[in-house]
């Protein structure tokens, strides 16, 4: 009885999932369009003034510049929006966790030791296999990875750790820069909540409602001046729950 009781439950979140999908994707239209003809006009409008030599040129074409950069602005943060309101549509396949995290560090490793921050992996061998969206967690670990990059301006260390744990497969990722306090802490997973500027505040929401619907969980720990480490747990490809959300 329980158990159908959660598949109703199941369908029933999968269904609203995909209602806001549907009115996110209306809505990002409705808006994107006018914002394409704001945007358009503006680079008109600049172009026309960029040659300019008077005083009063050169203002109007600052404050031009301005307009286009929040125009910008306004169009990562649908982007953003869009993203966190899909994330109910997940394509999963059985995964090596371990090679997954190898390709993104392969990645993204270059771009890390151009900011002074050196790449450390460290994967336990012999892991089992997990259900994942691949794409969704590549998404899952820029993210991550960014907040690090930022949390460390002069360069650190950043390292990805793999292990199984309580009969889970968890993935670890370790900075040794800023830190959090407290109050950050406690809000960072809410959406539209930044502490930096022009940020949407969407993608800390956006990894956990990833990781959530992989049927896994995802902590932080992290202290002022120590660093931070989010910790994340995913349920093995052949435990029940996983394998019921393969066959979705």
């Amino acid at each position: 009885m329980a158990a159908e009781f959660d598949e109703q439950e199941r369908a029933r979140l999968l269904k609203q999932y995909s209602e806001i999908a549907t009115l996110a994707g209306g809505l990002a239209h409705e808006i994107r369009n006018p914002l394409s003809t704001i945007r358009l006009n503006l680079n008109l409008l600049s172009e026309e003034l960029e040659n300019g030599e008077s005083a009063r040129d050169r203002r109007m074409l600052n404050k031009l510049v301005t307009l286009q950069r929040e125009c910008q602005h306004l169009e990562g943060i649908l982007d953003a929006f869009l993203q966190f309101a899909r994330v109910g549509e997940l394509r999963l396949h059985p995964t090596d966790l371990n090679r997954a995290v190898k390709e993104f560090a392969t990645f993204v490793q270059a771009e890390l030791a151009e900011h002074g921050i050196e790449l450390s992996p460290h994967l336990a061998p012999g892991l089992p296999s997990v259900s994942l969206d691949e794409s969704l967690m590549r998404q899952v670990l820029m993210n991550l990875v960014r907040n690090a990059q930022q949390a460390m301006p002069d360069g650190g260390l950043l390292e990805l750790q793999t292990c199984e744990r309580d009969g889970r497969v968890c993935l670890d990722i370790i900075d040794n820069g800023l830190g959090m306090d407290e109050r950050t802490r406690n809000r960072m997973f809410k959406a539209f909540f930044s502490t930096r500027t022009g940020g949407s505040g969407l993608g800390l929401p956006t990894v956990r409602k990833i990781i959530e619907a992989h049927n896994g969980s995802i902590q932080c720990d992290s202290e002022l001046g120590q660093g931070t480490r989010f910790s994340i747990s995913l349920p093995p490809y052949d435990s029940p729950i996983a394998q019921d959300d393969s066959e979705q």
